[in-house]
This record gives structure tokens, C-alpha cells and sequence, in this order.
């Protein structure tokens, strides 16, 4: 960040004035304000935003959202809230989902037994691919 002027009464006269957790300390000289300038944060690649997004729609769990991404879950749980996304509240489908390369994939699928009868869903996550599947909820499971 380019500094050019005091943040509190933005005159041009500032000088710097000592370091403070390793972080260069001004001053104004116009008001005697004593400041330092706040560090840029770290931009996250809106492919990561959206996928996250999507991950948590399909009812993946923000933890597990960080260990497929490698995103914090507290980015994306600030996400969910900055967006105002909301996932519908149907709790008789639980989702569970499977990470494949794409050889891996093709034999997933051609496969009857994964695909019959199963809400499916298959997006690309980095080079490989993630299946999202729906199995009912079974009174014998619980």
C-alpha cells in the first residue's frame, strides 16, 4: 500500500516514526496522529469462493470443505454469510461424496450400482473430480 497521506486528517506531511511488530510507525505531523499502515490481505482465487460455495449447498460440513480445498473454514463460513447462502433444510438425504482421478471416474460410473436410484452430482475439484451422492436416510441407520 502506497502511503500519501494521514488517515485521520489527511494532510501530506507525515514522517515515519519507529517500527511496531515489525510494521513501519508514521506520524502526522499536521495533527501529531502516530499511525502505521494495515497490511493487504490475502486474496483467495474466486474458483475456490464458488467450489466452497457449492460444497456447502450439496451439505458438505465447512471442516471438510477446508481438508478438500485447503481453505479455512472460517473463510468459508464468512463466505456463506458475506453471499447469504442458504441450504435447504431437507434432512431426509444425507450426502456423501467420493474424490477420483478421472481414469477412476469413468469406472465409478459405468458402474450400475453407484448411479441407480442416487441423486448424483459431479464437479471438478483442481485435477481431480468429486461425486455427491443422496442416499435416504434409513430408519435402521440411526
Amino acid at each position: 500500500m502506497k502511503l500519501d497521506s494521514c488517515p485521520k486528517c489527511k494532510s501530506d506531511r507525515i514522517v515515519k516514526s519507529g517500527v511496531v511488530n515489525n510494521r513501519q510507525r508514521f506520524k502526522c505531523k499536521g495533527c501529531n496522529y502516530h499511525f502505521t499502515v494495515s497490511k493487504e490481505g490475502k486474496r483467495v482465487d474466486s474458483y475456490f469462493v464458488v467450489k466452497a460455495l457449492q460444497l456447502h449447498l450439496e451439505g458438505v460440513s465447512a471442516r471438510e470443505i477446508e481438508r478438500l480445498l485447503g481453505v479455512s473454514h472460517v473463510s468459508v463460513l464468512n463466505w456463506v454469510k458475506l453471499y447469504g447462502v442458504k441450504r435447504p433444510e431437507n434432512y431426509d438425504y444425507r450426502p456423501s461424496y467420493k474424490i477420483l482421478s478421472r481414469n477412476e471416474l469413468s469406472k465409478y460410473l459405468s458402474n450400475p450400482e453407484n448411479t441407480g436410484g442416487k441423486g448424483l452430482l459431479l464437479t471438478e475439484v483442481g485435477d481431480k473430480f468429486m461425486v455427491i451422492k443422496w442416499d435416504r436416510f434409513r430408519e435402521d441407520f440411526i
